[in-house]
């Protein structure tokens, strides 16, 4: 069953991003996840607060997703994150349509 990386991003620094972002997406794909949305435009349609760059991420599996945010290859981009960017995290599980 898929299960998908959500995170609200907060830009920082903007040279320190683009490292973050080029080494996260190497490590994604490394762990077979792909990019669903990353950036654009997002209007806020009900509730708040505002959205900042939104990022969605798929992987195979929980497990497989769980695997590349412990890896050791993730580890280096989330040295730059600290300095990069500031986000919500949130993994959730994909649920199979009947």
């Amino acid at each position: 069953m898929s299960a998908y990386v959500i995170s609200e991003v907060d830009v920082r620094d903007a040279a320190s991003f683009g490292a973050y972002r080029a080494t996260a997406a190497k490590t994604i794909a490394h762990y077979g996840g792909r990019y669903l949305v990353r950036g654009g435009g997002a209007n806020l349609i009900e509730g708040g607060p505002p959205p900042k760059t939104i990022i969605v991420v798929e992987f195979p599996t929980m497990q497989r997703l769980r695997e590349w945010y412990a890896s050791p290859e993730y580890a280096e981009a989330l040295k730059v994150r600290q300095t990069a960017l500031d986000r919500r995290l949130i993994f959730v599980e994909g649920v199979p349509l009947a």
